[in-house]
């Protein structure tokens, strides 16, 4: 049985328990994960405090903040305490994190192996429970002057337009093009329809001198580059 104090809100309880005064008076670092979603959601339910609430919430999914960043509205919204607005307010803090990542450095990056594409590209993938086609452009030089989604699909596909990646490219003044989809599913293996529209853009690349360089498929940790593997 929780005592008194236990149940009581955040705004009741000992100063140095509550995580904002414990934010402001030790920073941001000292909270945990379940400290941080307390202050998100502010309150519990009638059974837990903020804290405890988001500890189970983390629970439920490993305690892995990645897992947590693809969830939906409406899973959050399945747990006792967590309404439309607190599960909105969860998903749009971690989508948050994830654009940090993704534009968290300004310096110009060359792309000298599949591992420096990978790394720019990983995180647009983050999280994604669909696919998605990207491509990476890079100037005569092969550093990056842009990044831009295609098509985004289903869980089992979606659609690379020729035309629309090169006029994108052509648009940017690119010299050349890395492909980028992810599999959701974390099987890095190529199907036939991956092999079969790489094939078809980089022949179509050589005929506007506008070159592709590789293809890569993504999962959350991994990638698949099919010029390391001799397709390209």
């Amino acid at each position: 049985m929780k005592s008194y104090q236990e149940k009581l809100g955040i705004k009741s309880w000992a100063e140095a328990d509550r995580p904002r005064e414990k934010l402001l008076l030790n920073g941001r670092r000292h909270l945990t994960d379940a400290e941080l979603i307390a202050i998100l959601i502010s309150s519990g339910n009638k059974n837990e405090t903020a804290v405890d609430l988001s500890r189970r919430i983390l629970a439920t999914y490993n305690n892995d903040l990645d897992a947590l960043g693809k969830v939906s509205v409406k899973d959050l919204s399945k747990f006792y305490g967590i309404g439309e607005a607190k599960a909105i307010t969860i998903v749009a803090a971690l989508e948050i994190g994830r654009r940090r990542k993704d534009t968290g450095g300004s310096d110009v990056i060359k792309i000298v192996t599949p591992v420096d594409a990978f790394e720019v590209l990983r995180p647009v993938f983050a999280d994604l429970n669909h696919e998605e086609f990207w491509i990476l452009m890079l100037n005569q030089a092969n550093y990056v002057i842009g990044k831009q989604a295609i098509s985004s699909g289903g869980t089992a596909g979606t659609v690379a337009d020729p035309k629309i990646i090169f006029k994108t490219a052509l648009d940017h003044n690119a010299t050349y093009v890395i492909l980028a989809h992810n599999h959701p599913s974390g099987n890095l293996k190529p199907s036939k329809q991956d092999i079969d529209i790489t094939k078809k853009l980089v022949e179509a690349g050589k005929t506007l001198e506008l070159y592709v360089l590789d293809h890569l498929i993504v999962t959350n940790k991994l990638f698949y580059s099919f010029g390391d593997e001799g397709l390209i």
